[in-house]
């Protein structure tokens, strides 16, 4: 079973464009069994040269339905069906950006008529939907309106159809929604991820960090990620290569690595909160705070130098943290200071450190 279908947009920014109008035909390989056609109030301005080219304006949809009122009818329609556009990738794109925006999964095998027309009908002067159309002798109304265009692809496809007798073609043609090989490669990326308090980051094929996470399980923090269907979560997954993490032993760690980070590599895929630095100093000039390691036998430190942040390390012999000269080239400098040292306050503020060694 098939779902032809075309879709007429607002145009504007790439993945920013909203529907204006839908066509599905739904299409046993004979004949039409089913169809929805509806305008869509896009809840954006149409570009004025789309309004020329599809006669469709913003007057005109202030009362069609908004995509998520049409969305259960489109699901419906075009359930075990494989979706058939004239250049699939945009109607499928576009319908795709739409369920993602209300927070639903849509996936479904496609076919193109024009990568299969390409196949089957050879030296044609063009593969636009009109001017191919027209060489075939194939007719078309309301040209640019999803219904007209729509109808036409049928025709098309019922014609392609017939010329590929051995059906070889429109097999190898056929693209897949699987991802068992994402769930795959998502499955192997977890099992490296420990179980314990820390900080992840998210890579993509060039290395770059795209996305960082924190949590008391950073295991079951990257799990919920790539569970997630919202759009950014999605767009995370899609470029996800490979992962590292930190584990940092307590709380104050986690929250200092996860802003610094955050700070220092910029990610892509995060949503900064922008904060008021406090201006309060400490009630110590200076201290070491220390709180506990990753390990049993390990120190968390944290080095407050003239009511500043030093820097924070790890230490696991007393005489680190016995000597300042050592201490300082064992820990880690912090540049936002003013970052490091609200991060520092109001954990102070709020619990109690597990020692604190005035200086």
């Amino acid at each position: 079973m098939y779902a032809i279908l075309d879709i007429e947009t607002t145009g504007g920014k790439f993945n920013e464009e909203g529907i204006t109008e839908i066509a599905i035909y739904k299409f046993d390989g004979h004949t039409i069994v089913d169809q929805f056609i509806s305008l869509v109030n896009p809840e954006k301005p149409i570009q004025e040269f789309v309004v020329k080219l599809t006669g469709i304006n913003n007057k005109m949809l202030q009362n069609a339905p908004k995509f998520y009122e049409v969305a259960k009818r489109i699901i419906e329609i075009t359930s075990d069906c494989i979706l058939v556009a004239h250049n699939t990738s945009f109607d499928y794109r576009i319908l795709s950006t739409e369920f993602d925006r209300l927070g639903y999964e849509y996936n479904r095998n496609t076919l193109c008529t024009v990568e299969l027309s390409k196949a089957l009908i050879l030296d044609q002067p063009s593969y636009s939907l009109g001017k191919l159309t027209k060489s075939l002798g194939i007719p078309m109304t309301d040209r640019h309106r999803a219904s007209g265009d729509a109808l036409a692809t049928v025709k098309l496809f019922k014609l392609l159809l017939e010329k590929d007798t051995n059906k070889t073609i429109f097999k190898s043609t056929i693209k897949y929604f699987d991802n068992r090989r994402q769930k795959q490669k998502f499955k192997n990326l977890i099992d490296t991820i420990p179980t314990t308090l820390g900080v992840f980051y998210v890579h993509n094929a060039e290395g770059r960090v795209i996305f960082i996470g924190r949590g008391k399980n950073i295991k079951s923090e990257v799990n919920k990620l790539f569970l997630k269907v919202t759009r950014r979560a999605i767009k995370v997954q899609e470029r996800t290569h490979s992962i590292s993490y930190d584990k940092t032993g307590n709380d104050l760690f986690t929250r200092l690595k996860y802003e610094i980070e955050l700070e220092t590599l910029s990610p892509k895929y995060n949503f900064r909160k922008k904060q008021k630095p406090t201006l309060t100093n400490f009630n110590i000039d200076n201290f070491i705070l220390i709180e506990k390691g990753r390990d049993i036998e390990e120190h968390a430190i944290i080095l407050i130098e003239n009511n500043e942040v030093f820097g924070y390390g790890y230490t696991n012999l007393n005489y680190q943290e016995n000597d300042i000269d050592i201490l300082k080239s064992v820990l880690t400098p912090i540049e936002n200071k003013t970052l490091a040292k609200q991060i520092v306050k109001n954990y102070l503020n709020r619990s109690k450190a597990k020692k604190i060694i005035r200086l």
